[in-house]
């Protein structure tokens, strides 16, 4: 390797830091604006003022007891999915893979559903979306496997199939769900951050899953080149593949316990990061974290400070925001993963 590459190499990978360094401030930006607005505006230099005897009472208990949370739920929730996404769209060998289109939410959506029709409220909901979620996966993965080994297309067309099953499902509940539960079922179907209670989970979670997945950067830069070179590069193909299955989807699952069905995040921020050189793994997941929870975040503040008399499903802004950009990937042209 000359010096002059080396040189490239070093500056390409700077130049990435640097990238990462900015959606940090992006974050970081994003959390004082989650923090900051709504119906009651806080000025940036009350923020600072919180834990001082100074700081007022009603803006500390606005933003300790109700915009704090809501903002962590956002930020985990967005990077759960970025996380997934970018796990499925190395495992599918699609740059366009969706944390959903294995048919994960959908299975969640039905129990969460079911659920609230009949009463069930809190832990009990986020219990039952868990559960449909696993249930969903196992079905996924042991459908695809069939009698041998699966395939990233087998199970990608296994996966939409039971998607669809898992639709008709959806549309057959909210046919019969009585009109008192029907606004509160549509509103988790359209992704919901209200449903969220305990901060707790989805951290865990993400922690969890973010060091899991530092931990496979290496083998996911080698499955990237393609099945045949990774397997002679001395990766366990079939092993590795259900892995980073049920690691992208207990993270979406986690996610839609969250906040319902939140889509396009998963889809377009990895591709996006690709876009900004981040391929490798090892960058590019970290920065799916900073970037996918700031989308949220940024998302369910309009949300929730557009109209001062009702919220906005942020599912519904994720989508405004993700559709034009997946026109815009599509006419462009997407590269392999």
């Amino acid at each position: 390797m000359t010096n002059e590459t080396v040189h490239q190499l070093s500056a390409s990978r700077q130049t990435a830091y640097q990238r990462i360094a900015l959606l940090a401030v992006i974050c970081l930006g994003s959390f004082l604006v989650a923090l900051s607005s709504g119906n009651i505006a806080i000025p940036f230099m009350e923020l600072i003022n919180l834990f001082s005897d100074d700081a007022n009472p009603l803006y500390a208990q606005v933003v300790l007891e109700l915009r704090l949370p809501r903002m962590i739920h956002a930020f985990s929730t967005g990077a759960l999915l970025a996380l997934a996404g970018a796990l499925m769209q190395v495992l599918l060998r699609n740059p366009l893979a969706d944390p959903y289109i294995l048919g994960i939410s959908g299975g969640a959506a039905v129990f969460a559903l079911i659920a609230i029709a009949i009463g069930l409220v809190g832990w009990i909901v986020s219990a039952s979306a868990f559960f449909g979620a696993m249930l969903a996966m196992l079905l996924v993965f042991g459908l695809a496997r069939g009698q041998g080994s699966w395939t990233a297309s087998r199970l990608l067309l296994t996966g939409v199939v039971l998607a669809s099953g898992w639709g008709a499902t959806i549309s057959f509940i909210l046919s019969v769900a009585p009109d008192s539960k029907l606004r509160s079922l549509l509103f988790w179907l359209m992704g919901d951050l209200s449903f969220a209670s305990n901060i707790w989970p989805a951290l865990i979670t993400l922690a969890i899953g973010f060091i899991i997945c530092m931990y496979f950067a290496r083998n996911l830069n080698v499955l990237s080149l393609g099945a045949e070179q990774a397997q002679s590069l001395g990766l366990h193909i079939n092993r590795f593949r259900w892995q980073l299955y049920v690691l992208a989807s207990m993270l979406t699952a986690m996610a839609v316990v969250q906040a319902g069905n939140v889509g396009f995040i998963g889809l377009i921020i990895p591709h996006l990061l690709r876009l900004m050189g981040l391929r490798d793994y090892r960058l590019l997941i970290p920065a799916a974290v900073l970037a996918g929870g700031s989308l949220l975040v940024f998302a369910d503040t309009f949300a929730r400070s557009a109209f001062t008399d009702t919220s906005l499903p942020v599912g519904v802004l994720t989508a405004a925001i993700g559709v034009p950009i997946f026109i815009f990937l599509l006419y462009r042209g997407v590269k392999s993963v």
